[in-house]
């Protein structure tokens, strides 16, 4: 199928990791043009230094020049005018995770972290444990290690880290994004209930993991989180060796000695002591499916401890974005009851003794409905003061299937919170302004740019201190 491309165009070329394929491909010597209807920095920078051209909205001459193979983006869907061109005029199209497959993943050792938890954290410290060890890895990640300074790189070495996502491909492939991706081992950090709006339940999530079960190879791994009760229904595998990963007795990768620290987790595994500046139970076993992964592929304890030990974490991950006026605002992904249960637990030994302030934006497909709701009430134990804005696109959900927000707020007074649900930023801002004092942390939990308030909060911060 892709034996005679000379040029390629991306459907949706400003996604991240959609725009480091298309300046991959470039660097290949591939004529590469790409569209998007938000061509703004940081990528349209990125692909404007990389010289790559690009169309800004979507329609059907972009595609006059007729290129050899269309890339089509996840977020493209039927009624695109490019979309309908390529169908229309049966132009050869695929989605990104083919792409992957095809041009870059296809002959490499690929090492496919997956899970609804940790994806991004566990594969940005795999890459960086194979960087520190000079592999030069190629990878790609939904998110930007510090170390690494980008979320994704494509390089002649033979290892490929890749976060496997599992979302679905594209609107005419719904399967998961991972089963394109080729695992030599597959990690499965965790498995919940997410992505309500392409799975009806449970039990389609975990028939989309054992089709990527069923792709690791005989001379391959699977690592499998053993404490998950999720996972264990799955795990009866004969094909190819598996192993498990985790806290308590039973697992072969097994963290014992376990030390949560306010600025690191120590913990030991099968004698050797490990040390991590990352915090929380959720990091330890993020950090156990590194250990077992870097193990099996050739690498000491202690070069991944060496590793560990110069990690600098990831964007928007318990990143603390600024101290104003003796108040901390950490920035955090968490857009699932269980991640922001687990980083407000991490963040209270981190901050132990401090007002802990959770301010929450329900924007996600699965948040915004009520499949959560006696959950998302319940993630927020350790806070001590809770905001919740006004829920996404609420309009768009059928009534019966809506977040309740005047529920979430009884809830959460009724367990001793002080809460506020609010419909604007500014309003939220203002509301923790007035209630913030020296030595609070405001953590914000968000998938999105929730309109730019960290900075809008320690811009405040700053005005009442003046």
């Amino acid at each position: 199928m892709f034996g005679e491309i000379k040029s390629v165009h991306f459907v949706g070329i400003c996604g991240t990791a959609m725009a480091s394929a298309a300046a991959a491909m470039q660097e290949r010597g591939y004529r590469v043009t790409g569209s998007d209807q938000n061509v703004y920095p940081p990528m349209s920078t990125f692909l404007a230094e990389r010289r790559v051209e690009v169309m800004s909205g979507y329609a059907e001459s972009n595609l006059a020049h007729r290129p050899d193979l269309v890339v089509i983006g996840n977020a493209i869907s039927r009624g695109n005018p490019e979309a309908e061109t390529v169908l229309e005029h049966k132009l050869r199209y695929c989605s990104l995770p083919e792409l992957l497959k095809e041009f870059f993943i296809r002959g490499k050792r690929s090492l496919v972290v997956t899970g609804t938890h940790g994806k991004t954290t566990t594969a940005s410290l795999l890459a960086w444990v194979f960087e520190h060890a000079g592999l030069r890895p190629s990878f790609l990640i939904g998110g930007i290690p510090e170390n690494l300074a980008q979320g994704a790189r494509f390089t002649d070495s033979p290892w490929f880290v890749i976060e496997g996502d599992e979302y679905d491909t594209a609107f005419f492939d719904k399967r998961s994004k991972f089963v394109h991706y080729l695992p030599e081992v597959a990690i499965i950090n965790n498995l919940e209930f997410d992505h309500a709006d392409i799975f009806e339940n449970l039990g389609a999530i975990q028939t989309s993991f054992r089709r990527l079960i069923a792709l690791v190879p005989r001379n391959g791994l699977l690592l499998a989180n053993g404490d998950e009760p999720n996972l264990a229904g799955l795990l009866d595998v004969k094909h190819c060796p598996m192993r498990r990963f985790g806290l308590s007795a039973g697992n072969e990768v097994r963290a014992e000695n376990l030390q949560l620290g306010a600025a690191q987790s120590r913990f030991d595994v099968s004698g050797f002591k490990f040390e991590l500046p990352l915090l929380g139970e959720l990091n330890v076993r993020n950090a156990l499916a590194v250990v077992a992964c870097a193990r099996h592929c050739g690498l000491s304890d202690a070069q991944i401890q060496s590793a560990f030990a110069t990690f600098r974490g990831i964007k928007r991950r318990m990143q603390v974005r600024g101290e104003v006026a003796g108040v901390t605002v950490v920035d955090d992904f968490g857009h699932h009851p269980t991640a922001i249960r687990e980083t407000l637990k991490a963040l209270r030994v981190k901050f132990s003794g401090q007002r802990l302030w959770a301010v929450f934006e329900p924007r996600s497909n699965t948040t915004r409905r009520n499949v959560f709701q006696r959950e998302l009430a319940e993630s927020f134990a350790d806070a001590d003061a809770v905001v919740i804005a006004e829920v996404a696109r609420l309009d768009q959900i059928k009534p019966e299937e809506r977040l309740n927000p005047e529920s979430l707020m009884s809830d959460l007074r009724s367990a001793g919170k002080p809460a506020a649900y609010l419909p604007t930023v500014e309003a939220i801002v203002e509301h923790v302004r007035q209630g913030v004092r020296r030595g609070d942390v405001v953590c914000v939990f968000s998938n999105g740019g929730f309109g730019g308030i960290h900075e809008k909060l320690l811009a405040a911060f700053k005005a009442s201190q003046a």
